[in-house]
């Protein structure tokens, strides 16, 4: 279990670290359930599936089946992965109505190309930036996992999973790995303002580009946003540039000035609500929507 204060993904590998008593608390714990429901809610919103259609679904990081629950309440069928035979074996008390699989996310999905119509993850990719071995390489099970999501979803599918990132640097880690896999995609930051509202949800197409959807406010409404996409050979031209010490605009694709840009994007007052683009390299307003915050 995690001191208080302390990220859990550093207490341990996932496995040992949702045990039996932790899986407890997503059965009886009446707020976990809420926050992770409604996780779960938004995810599914940002996966803008065809209304009135049931999908066939993939929950990475399923756990005890909170999130399932919510797919299913929406007319969806989904298959859970998760690490935790704990948190599996709640699942399966709970009498849940997905299929379950034991497995590693960092190791790859064992299914079929184009096996389905969308995924989602609530908390669950951060864990893939640590090493609880020598043999546990963060960007190479962070590439595994995305070029294997990218395999089992059909083309045009998305995938959005909802992360906790610790640092701008992870958060590049993560999506620059996911670019490698094909993908292409933004970040939605929800409350962007509150430190205990924040929430960051990865959106994931795994074909052309298409917008970005609003990200929420902290009053409930549609507020300025900023958005663009990114592409493998946008990245491709950036890691070039950067190596001939060229800039490029509008900020300078050094480290410093990622973290600058993110700072100064995560520091705005206003507006309330933002869409990031990955892989937050460079940011061009694309796209703006709503009224600016008062």
């Amino acid at each position: 279990m995690a001191s208080r204060g302390q990220r859990p993904e550093h207490s341990g590998p996932p496995e040992l670290f949702y045990d039996k008593n932790e899986a407890r608390k997503y059965v009886r714990n009446s707020r976990m359930i809420d926050v992770q429901t409604k996780m779960a809610g938004r995810a599914l919103e940002l996966l803008c599936l065809p209304e009135d259609q049931p999908c066939y679904l993939l929950d990475i990081g399923c756990g005890s089946g909170l999130s399932g629950d919510y797919l299913s309440d929406e007319g969806h069928y989904w298959v859970g992965l998760d690490i935790s035979p704990a948190m599996l074996d709640a699942a399966l008390d709970r009498d849940t109505e997905g299929d379950l699989l034991l497995g590693d996310m960092g190791q790859g999905i064992p299914f079929k190309p184009g096996s389905f119509d969308g995924c989602i993850s609530i908390s669950a990719v951060q864990w893939l930036c640590n090493a609880n071995k020598k043999s546990d390489i963060p960007a190479k099970r962070l590439y595994c996992f995305f070029s294997s999501l990218y395999s089992v979803l059909v083309h045009g599918a998305r995938a959005v999973l909802q992360l906790y990132p610790e640092n701008s640097e992870q958060l590049e880690l993560i999506t620059t790995q996911a670019t490698k896999a094909g993908f292409t995609g933004g970040v939605v930051v929800d409350y962007p303002n509150s430190a205990r509202a924040k929430k960051f949800y990865l959106c994931l197409f795994s074909g052309p580009s298409t917008f970005i959807p609003m990200a929420q406010s902290e009053e409930n409404e549609e507020e300025e946003a900023r958005e663009s996409t990114f592409t493998v050979e946008r990245l491709e031209q950036m890691r070039s540039s950067s190596r001939k010490g060229v800039s490029c605009s509008p900020a300078s694709t050094g480290p410093q000035a990622r973290r600058k840009l993110m700072r100064m994007t995560q520091s705005s007052a206003d507006p309330q609500s933002l869409t990031w683009t990955l892989p937050l390299l460079t940011l061009n307003d694309s796209r703006q929507q709503g009224s600016s915050a008062p």
